[in-house]
């Protein structure tokens, strides 16, 4: 039993596989879903985040085991050990290790314990805001200033709370431009741990991955040794099984402990690709027992993952809409959630295909995903896709040189300096897209520029479709620029709406709770 998206998909292929049947779990407003179509059987349950309800719907049709996929309760160790207790199978850590790791505080101190570096906590700016039981970039805020302090924190607890049902955060130092290192692992009942190479996640908006490569190019054999051992070392220190990936950041040589998932990851596809080893059969077998028997495992190649998104390609903002068209490459592997006439709505992550090519080289691997890249096509929702062929032609991507500060270093669908003519340019507007003059990404902190569409305009429009979590202006009222107006929520990630100039609020059309459609008026304002 396993529950939405591509990596349900992913997990009834290997169950099926192993002569195992399928079952999905859908929410009332996902019951149209990809994932339902494709399983054995389909129950529906009020809500992703309700354990209970996955509990009840696994008795209904008999389920032994239940799949956890990755977001919702994939790492709550409550849900682990309720699974456990009713006498079902848990494919993935126990719950004891889910605690242990999935709890970013408790994780923090046993690494150290394990002699894992980890990043020091904070207490001045520059910090960043962290959920203890985030991930997937939901609840983290970076602080630069400390009148930024009290609404970061309180943004990143609402948006825990929302995500993972858990509103406790911490702080810590932030780094400016570390690269994003993860380790996979696969850990067996019998005590053995295995690290499967890195991945590097460096590329990142909104605190979330967007190209996903292996190997590391900026790993050489003994700096990769150390972090793997780090990682297996923490691995054996909560007694880990299952497939889990721990991630660090990298300044220079030094690196740093961040967490250990305890799941499977979306860009678990690239490990596959280089190592030739299925990581989701591995998790069913190490499931129900089996021994990790894999010969010493030496990745070969290189591949690289991109993640095809419902959203802004200038502004990284979630959108919405019918899926009219998608045409995805046959060239390369393809992990898709959804399918043509679908609906991308705006209650869950607007993932819609993962695109994962590999190669002998790291020049090969890149060429063939800038051609899978070509040809795909999406018609009906706005979408990423110039966005990406943007970056895998950006020369400093392909010269490796690359940190979590990529994409404020170089603004999406701005010119590379080098190549202010590159060819990626050719039919980049073929969606339907407006094309005006490119503008940098939304600040590092989410707060997002969303005013409307241009910012001498009075009008404060919502971006794209959402909740209106937070007012925090009247009429009459006199606001600064960057000033937050309005905060919408949308997929479990709040944007704060922002005053371009320094104004006076004209009227407000909006309260606290209401659902707005993408494009609604929300505040007027006058100079």
């Amino acid at each position: 039993m396993a529950n939405r998206g591509e990596i349900a998909l992913r997990v009834f292929r290997a169950a099926r596989e192993l002569g195992l049947g399928t079952v999905a779990v859908v929410a009332p407003d996902d019951a149209g879903s990809l994932h339902a179509r494709s399983a054995d059987e389909v129950v529906e349950i009020a809500s992703y985040l309700d354990a209970d309800e996955h509990i009840r719907a696994a008795k209904h049709v008999g389920a032994d085991a239940v799949h956890p996929g990755y977001g919702f309760l994939a790492e709550n160790g409550d849900f682990a050990e309720t699974v456990v207790a009713v006498g079902l199978t848990w494919i993935g850590p126990s719950p004891a290790a889910l605690r242990a790791g999935g709890d970013k505080l408790a994780a923090k101190r046993i690494a150290a314990d394990a002699g894992v570096p980890t990043i020091p906590e904070a207490a001045e700016p520059p910090l960043i805001v962290k959920a203890a039981a985030g991930g997937g970039g939901r609840g983290m805020r970076i602080v630069r200033s400390r009148d930024e302090l009290d609404d970061a924190v309180a943004a990143a607890r609402r948006e825990a709370q929302a995500a993972f049902g858990d509103d406790r955060i911490y702080l810590e130092r932030y780094l400016e431009r570390p690269r994003h290192i993860e380790i996979q692992l696969l850990a067996d009942s019998h005590g053995t741990v295995l690290a499967l190479g890195e991945r590097d996640c460096s590329v990142q908006r909104r605190h979330q991955k967007v190209l996903e490569e292996s190997p590391s190019p900026a790993l050489d054999p003994e700096l990769r040794a150390q972090i793997s051992d780090a990682a297996v070392r923490f691995a054996q220190a909560i007694g880990y099984v299952g497939a889990g990936t721990a991630e660090f950041v990298l300044e220079g040589r030094e690196f740093f402990f961040l967490e250990l998932n305890g799941r499977i990851q979306v860009e678990h596809p690239v490990t596959e690709a280089v190592t030739g080893v299925d990581l989701v059969q591995w998790q069913l077998r190490i499931a129900r027992g089996e021994r990790l028997d894999l010969p010493a495992t030496v990745p070969q190649g290189h591949a690289v993952e991109v993640r095809l998104y419902a959203e802004d390609p200038r502004t990284f903002l979630p959108q919405a809409g019918r899926i009219e068209l998608l045409r995805l490459p046959s060239s390369i592997r393809v992990d898709a959630g959804v399918a043509e006439g679908d609906e991308v709505g705006t209650a869950y992550d607007p993932l819609i295909a993962k695109l994962i090519a590999s190669g002998a080289t790291r020049d090969e691997a890149l060429d063939r995903l800038a051609a899978a890249l070509d040809e795909t096509e999406v018609g009906g929702v706005t979408t990423n896709l110039q966005f990406l062929r943007w970056l895998v032609a950006h020369p400093a991507l392909r010269a490796g040189d690359v940190t979590t500060a990529f994409l404020i270093e170089h603004p999406p669908l701005s010119p590379p300096p080098a190549q202010p003519a590159d060819p990626v340019w050719r039919g980049a507007f073929r969606l339907n897209l407006p094309s005006p003059a490119p503008q940098p990404p939304p600040d590092v902190d989410a707060a997002a520029h969303a005013h409307g569409p241009a910012e001498e305009s009075s009008a404060i429009v919502a971006p794209m479709p959402g909740t209106v979590i937070k007012v925090n202006v009247r009429a009459g009222a006199t606001v600064k620029a960057r000033d937050p107006l309005v905060v919408l929520e949308a997929m479990k990630m709040e944007t704060p709406l922002v005053s371009p100039h320094d104004a006076t609020v004209r009227a407000v059309h909006v309260q606290e709770g209401d659902r707005v459609a993408g494009g609604a008026l929300l505040v007027e304002l006058e100079d």
